[in-house]
């Protein structure tokens, strides 16, 4: 009885054993065979709409590189708005005031922890660069600044420079640069 308790599992582990489901023997779709699964009777689905290859994105172009003819741009590849401005400030809010600061000064928490200290993006060396090597230094960063290639999508750092020449004008605003209709609201506030 002792010998037909432990041969009986024994024989069982090595009937199972013999039983195995390969990878070739699992149920799947086959690629480009008909499936009754999909109302158009195709297993492969199609592409959405917008949809590159990888690999094949022309990104050669000036959107893409900041360069035209191989010097930097000076202008911007999309008309300045309000909506990019709006959504340059929350990139910039996200991305870069944790080191440059919410008005781009360089005191951002970095630096207040002891860090390096980061640009003055209001300094003269940064107001006179040009968009495209702005562009240049958010996409693959500049002495101690990291990469933001794979985090920030190329309009969002183009909506970051505007955001921060946007910066750089209010900072060197004068009454002058306020339109009249608005002045006196201004020369009222204490």
């Amino acid at each position: 009885m002792n010998i037909l308790k432990c041969a009986l599992p024994a024989a069982i582990i090595v009937l199972l054993a013999g039983c195995r489901q390969d990878m070739q023997d699992q149920p799947k779709y086959k690629g480009l065979r008909p499936s009754r699964f999909f109302a158009d009777g195709r297993e492969a689905r199609p592409l959405p709409l917008g949809v590159i290859a990888r690999g094949h994105l022309n990104d050669t172009d000036s959107f893409h590189t900041g360069l035209v003819k191989g010097e930097f741009m000076t202008n911007f590849p999309m008309p300045m708005s309000m909506q990019l401005l709006s959504r340059g400030q929350g990139r910039f809010d996200i991305y870069c005031a944790p080191c440059h600061g919410r008005i781009g000064d360089g005191r951002g928490m970095i630096a207040r922890r002891g860090f390096m200290i980061p640009s003055d993006l209001n300094s003269p060396r940064v107001r006179q660069a040009p968009a495209g090597y702005l562009f240049e230094v958010i996409s693959n960063g500049f002495g101690a600044m990291p990469d933001y290639r794979d985090q920030v999508p190329v309009a969002d750092r183009w909506a970051i420079i505007a955001y921060v020449r946007a910066l750089e004008r209010s900072r060197q605003a004068t009454l002058a640069d306020v339109p009249t209709e608005h002045r006196q609201e201004l020369e009222n506030t204490p």
